[in-house]
């Protein structure tokens, strides 16, 4: 659809407001301008080509801009200090119309909440388009808790909040694109934003800015199924020392796999990684405090690395049982109110 390549621009009194729109997400911004009367009032509408207009506003240093709109062939004028620039609008009868949100359930939650919920779950969303459910952050509203998951099926995040307590229960999938823009332009504070669902939309709203977007229907996989119920071994390390190591470590490793092996012997872990195609090969010691018995056990080190950057605190838990079952990883400086949960599969050990 042409028409998309468009901004929505309505104005009202000396309100403007710009909607962007791609039939899956719709974004809506306001903001006060100065209007002049140009007719019987100072309402009215037009689609402004965005390319154009984003790339002119790129290279256009701070200052007032004008907007001169012919009303009968939506041509417009555009005037800075330095020179004024002309462009053609278009009608507003084809510009998708923003979808009810009747019956729609509501919450309101602080939006710093949103805002690290989503940052720290959208990574281990799937690209895997034939599994659409695993391609977006599953919402699950409880009694006594929201909770956010996210798995690519060698990666599983769940992240809950017990002090919000939803006055209705339900859950949806939130794709990952407008997950994505949300995590730009919400404020990152404890301002309270409101977010409504129905069985087909999705709707966040702040004080200026409101976004829209289609769910993904589809039924999310029974994620509680894939955490271990019992995993025994506790390995406490220091979370930036393991980080830098594995990314050392795992220059030497096979590149289809990232893959690193975790050799656990008392309180020391030999990371080790090989690459016989080139005789690479790289192995390093950390020390570690391990209640267990002695294992090892190969992960990915490109997804640990990034499941590691997005765990707060100086020191990381690693729950394991035995080298074939998912390795649970939690911060140990619990945050109050927040449950936090990384699972990342292993890979099986061939050195």
């Amino acid at each position: 659809m042409p028409i998309l390549e468009n901004f929505l621009f309505e104005l009202k009194d000396n309100t403007l407001t710009i909607t962007g729109c791609d039939l899956e997400t719709m974004i809506k911004t306001k903001l006060d301008v100065q209007t002049e009367l140009g007719g019987e009032d100072n309402n009215g509408k037009v689609c402004v080509t965005s390319k154009i207009l984003l790339e002119y506003l790129k290279n256009l240093p701070d200052q007032p801009i004008t907007f001169n709109i012919n009303p009968k062939d939506y041509t417009i004028e555009i005037s800075s200090n330095s020179g004024k620039y002309k462009i053609g609008g278009e009608k507003t009868d084809e510009y998708p119309k923003e979808p009810n949100p009747e019956n729609a359930n509501t919450l309101t939650l602080p939006s710093i909440k949103l805002v690290e919920a989503i940052n720290k779950t959208i990574f281990a969303t799937s690209s895997d388009t034939l599994r659409p459910a695993m391609t977006g952050v599953f919402f699950e509203m409880n009694e006594s808790d929201i909770t956010f998951v996210a798995t690519d099926a060698h990666r599983l995040i769940r992240l809950a909040y017990t002090d919000i307590t939803p006055s209705v229960t339900g859950n949806f999938i939130v794709p990952r694109k407008p997950l994505q823009q949300m995590k730009n332009w919400l404020p990152n504070d404890d301002s309270a934003i409101s977010l409504s669902y129905t069985d087909t939309h999705l709707f966040i709203k702040t004080n200026h800015t409101s976004l829209n977007c289609r769910l993904i229907d589809g039924k999310y996989p029974p994620y509680r199924a894939v955490i271990p119920a019992e995993n025994p071994f506790m390995l406490t390390i220091n979370r930036v020392d393991l980080i830098n190591a594995l990314r050392r470590v795992s220059v030497f490793a096979d590149k289809s796999t990232s893959q690193v092996v975790f050799d656990i012997v008392g309180n020391t872990v030999t990371l080790s990684a090989q690459y016989t195609d080139f005789s690479y090969e790289g192995n390093e010691k950390m020390t570690c405090q391990y209640n267990g018995e002695d294992m090892k056990i190969a992960f990915n080190a490109k997804l640990l690395v990034e499941m590691l950057n997005n765990i707060e605190g100086e020191e990381v838990a690693l729950e394991l049982s035995i080298p074939s079952r998912a390795g649970i990883f939690k911060p140990t400086e619990k945050v109050e109110q927040e449950d936090l949960l990384m699972l990342l599969m292993p890979l099986m050990v061939n050195i």
